[in-house]
Order: structure tokens, then sequence, then C-alpha cells
């Protein structure tokens, strides 16, 4: 440090924020792979690449379309003479925010571009959300999301679609070990108001319902009760889910709703058999009464990915019907599907999976103190091998060139010619 100075400078830190990630070039390599897999899928489908701003109107993120993760916002604050303004006064601070999904950009993106837009349009995304969340495993502050949505059909082909894309993105990619658990939200509100609870009490017993998978069904009792709901009508809720693992949705509405519900049921049943065609059978569908999806703003069919050996979903969504309203004033049915990335790449790597290298990965080693001759003859056969597709790289040789090719081969070249 340089003597007699007053201040000394503060040491920069070299580890990301918390909740965030750096990615090496393997981990880089993986993702970006996983990445063009998804996208060649699903533009076999039919989706279209769109894409919309990191950064959304603060009262779009707060308009109670997403649930739990309006209380995780990044916010971003007014800047120069307004931030004086606001902060003089009793004005908000801030006027933006992080997207903490694409659904809600999506709906935005549709009211505002409509009428350049196909319909129904297909739309699929793959971008960077953030969310002030704690950070644990599995669970980050700025993370990749995998989207693909079907605006402006109210059909059950969209639900179809969804699903029939979804798992064949998860196929090529070489899993197997997956089901996806399907339910309705129409279904949930009958099950509620069959028992006695109040249409406004719904989204607490669903919460408290979903947490089935963490607490049990005695947990779920147990909090329905201490949040006060008539005891009669918790414990006619709970025996509805009782031994629920493999029942019929025909079944669950007939013996344990008295019929109520009859015309959701023959809907998801219809759904699930189309699906399993759309997919020549290799997708596996499984009616889950228990399943709620967190954000409020579901109308209709849910839908949720769980994956053999993982204690988490890698994927889910469903029908939104009432979103884009707000946005355009006119009602527009709506259904998307979204994928864990990370999840699914975490996956592949627990397996070791490693993305197929180019045809040829060549690394020309550079000695040191290479006269023009060399240089040329080496510059010449690097451009030769590009020309024929391969990827090459010209880097000068190392002291420890032992060392280097370890990694260089960690980078996925698998060819190597010293000068």
């Amino acid at each position: 440090m340089p003597q007699g100075k007053g201040t000394c400078e503060m040491q920069l830190i070299k580890t990301p924020t918390k909740g965030m990630n750096d990615y090496l070039p393997r981990e880089t390599r993986l993702r970006e792979y996983v990445k063009s897999v998804i996208i060649r899928a699903y533009e076999k489908s039919g989706f279209s690449m769109i894409e919309t701003p990191a950064v959304e109107h603060i009262e779009n993120l707060t308009g109670k379309n997403g649930g739990d993760n309006e209380k995780l916002i990044f916010k971003i604050m007014k800047r120069g003479e307004k931030l004086n303004e606001a902060a003089n006064g009793d004005a908000e601070l801030c006027d933006s925010g992080l997207r903490y999904d694409l659904t809600v950009p999506l709906s935005r993106y549709y009211a505002n571009n409509q009428a350049k837009l196909s319909s129904p349009f297909m739309a699929m995304q793959i971008g960077n959300v953030w969310r002030a969340d704690r950070p644990q495993k599995g669970r980050f502050r700025q993370f990749t999301q995998c989207d693909i949505d079907i605006l402006g059909d109210a059909t059950p082909l969209a639900e179809i679609t969804l699903i029939s894309a979804t798992t064949g993105v998860l196929r090529e990619l070489g899993f197997d070990n997956f089901t996806v658990r399907i339910n309705d939200r129409r279904l949930l509100k009958v099950c509620a108001d069959y028992c006695g609870f109040k249409p406004e009490d719904c989204d607490k017993v669903f919460i408290i319902l979903d947490k089935m998978d963490k607490i049990g069904l005695d947990g779920v009792k147990k909090e329905l009760t201490e949040e006060g709901f008539d005891p009669v009508s918790v414990e006619k809720y709970v025996s509805l889910y009782e031994d629920c693992d493999s029942v019929s949705v025909s079944d669950f509405v007939a013996e344990r709703l008295g019929g109520n519900g009859a015309d959701i049921a023959a809907s998801l049943e219809g759904i699930m058999r189309c699906a399993t065609a759309a997919t020549a059978g290799g997708c596996s569908l499984k009616f889950d009464p228990t399943l709620v999806r967190g954000m409020s703003y579901y109308t209709g069919t849910i839908f949720e990915i769980s994956m053999d050996g993982y204690g988490y979903s890698v994927g889910g969504g469903g029908r939104y019907d009432e979103m884009l309203a707000k946005f355009s004033g006119q009602k527009t049915p709506a259904c998307g599907f979204s994928l864990g990335f990370e999840r699914i790449v975490a996956a592949l790597a627990d397996r070791g999976f490693e993305p197929p290298a180019a045809e040829r990965s060549v690394a020309f080693l550079a000695s040191k103190n290479m006269d023009e001759e060399k240089m040329l003859a080496m510059l010449s056969d690097a451009a030769k091998l590009r020309v024929e597709g391969a990827r090459v790289l010209v880097t000068p040789r190392m002291k420890n060139v032992g060392f280097q090719k370890t990694k260089l081969a960690d980078d996925g070249y698998s060819e190597f010619v010293e000068y």
C-alpha cells in the first residue's frame, strides 16, 4: 500500500452477490446446450421466441398477479429530480422493479402488441428473473425461467399442446422418470364450497393445503383449525384428501363430492387422455387433488412436473384467463407452462451429463518467440479448420503445458497442435 496517504482504497468483493452465481465455461456450455434443446423442441411445436425487458413498471409487478412473489420484488428507485421530489413528499420512492417471473411481462407484451400477433399466439421466453428470496439450495435470487404460453385459445387444446411440448423437451434431454400431476383450480373451489368454507377464505385454505407434501394431512388439519375455521368444515375438508394418492378424478368427484364438479372432472379426463395420445404414450399423467400451485392468478387447469429422486417440481403452470384483461380491458384466455431450467440443469449435472462436443475442437498452442513465418502457417491452418466447421482456439503455450491441456480438455478441446 502506498505510504503517506490519509485514506486507503477499499478492497472490492470478488464473490457474486448472495443468491447469484458465476458460471464457469464448462457449466455455461451445459446451460447453453439445454437452452438450445429447449428452443429447438418448442419451435417444432409451433412456439415463437419473444423477448421482454428485465425491468417492469412497479404498478404491474404489484398488481396482485404474482402471489407471494410480490413480497420479493427488487425495487428500482426513481432517478434524479423525481427521486428528490418523492423523498421530500409522501410519494412512492420507486417506479419500477426487476421482473420476478415471465408471465406478468408477457401479459403486458400481448396487450401492447396484440394487433401485430397471430391468434392464438404461441409464445416462448427464456430469460433471467429476480426475487429477493432467502438463498438456499435450489433457490436463487437470480435464475433463468423458461416459459411457453398460448394466448387466445379457450379450448383444452392449449393445455394438451403445452403438456405435449414440455414433456417432449424432457425426453429430448434424456429424462423418462417424470410425472405430470394435474388438477383444476375450479375443482379446488368446489371442494372448499362443499365443505362450507366461504369464497373469501379459499385462498387461505388453498395455501394451507399446498403444504400437504411438507406437513402432511394432520398438519393441514392443525393449521386450518388454528386459523379459526369451523371444526366441522375442517374435518369434512380433510376427509376429502385421505388415501387419494391413486384416485381418479371421476371417482374423486363421484364418491367424495357427491357428483359436484362432474363437468370439471370430464374436462380434466379429456385433457389427460388427449395429452397421453399426443405424446404417443410417452407422458405419465396423474390426477392430484391436492395440487394447488401458489399463484393466485390461475383460473382453471393447473399442472406440475415431479421427477423421481428429487423432492421438488421441475416445471409447472396452468390456465390464467383473467390476467390479460387487467392490461387490455378485454378478457383473453391464456395458458402457460414454465420449465424449472435451473433444476433441470442441476439434474443433468448430477448425472454427469456432458453436452455433445463439436465434431472437432482443436487448440493450437503457440510457442514463445515464434517467428512470423511459423505464425502465418499456424494461423492459416487454424483458418482452414474453421472453414471446415471445427471449433479452433489459438493461444500461447504455457510453461506447464500438461496442466494447460487438462484445463482446455475441461473446456471441451480434444485435439492439441503445438507450434
